[in-house]
């Protein structure tokens, strides 16, 4: 981050706010080089398997966690593209592979987890008797594309892809893979615009 940009940032702040960003700033190129802003506190949970791409940038909070305490070698299970933005309190917790592009945009308060403790899927053999808490970890990949824009207090749960360009709205819980271009909401997430790359505009799903 240059001084121009640093100075435009500190001139929309409080001075309280003004001290604590240039703090952030420091403390950013001191541990996190490539970074282009990370607000204080950050924790990071077993940070050899996991790769921040260039220009990264995040709010207050977060938690981002590659909590797959198998992996003895530096293989990577969480991915994070370049330019990413995530905002505060967001949670991202990869036990298998969670990959997200470059560009892509992250909300407040958002989860998004490859891993249950048991496997809830439809028809699998789930003993209820042992205690939730004691199961064994069952994970799915989640594969978030590049320039994707994921609204406030989303939940992104196992097993699925997120094509590039889409955008997820606000309190949706993505179940199902979502494809490119496409505007999805609810829970369980459901497209209901596509991007019609001729008119250049979002067009409803009928």
């Amino acid at each position: 981050m240059g001084l121009h940009n640093l100075f435009d940032i500190l001139s929309k702040y409080s001075l309280y706010n003004k001290v604590y960003v240039a703090v952030c700033v420091i403390l950013t190129k001191i541990f996190y080089p490539p970074a282009r802003l990370i607000r204080f506190p950050l924790d990071i949970r077993n940070a050899k398997n996991i790769r921040l791409g260039k220009g990264f940038t995040c709010g207050h909070g977060c938690r981002i966690e590659a909590c797959n305490y198998s992996l003895h070698k530096r293989n990577v299970s969480l991915s994070i593209g370049e330019n990413v933005e995530l905002n505060d309190f967001v949670h991202i917790s990869a036990f298998s592979r969670i990959d997200i592009g470059d560009d892509v945009l992250i909300a407040s308060k958002v989860y998004i987890s490859d891993v249950n403790h048991g496997n809830v899927g439809d028809s699998e053999e789930y003993d209820i008797s042992i205690p939730h808490r004691l199961q064994q970890l069952h994970a799915k990949p989640i594969s978030i594309g590049e320039n994707v824009w994921i609204g406030e207090s989303v939940c992104i749960l196992g097993g699925v892809t997120i094509g590039k360009g889409s955008i997820i709205g606000a309190m949706s819980v993505v179940t199902r893979s979502i494809p490119p271009h496409s505007i999805a909401v609810g829970n369980p997430a459901k497209v209901i615009k596509n991007y019609n790359h001729e008119s250049k505009s979002w067009e409803r799903v009928r």
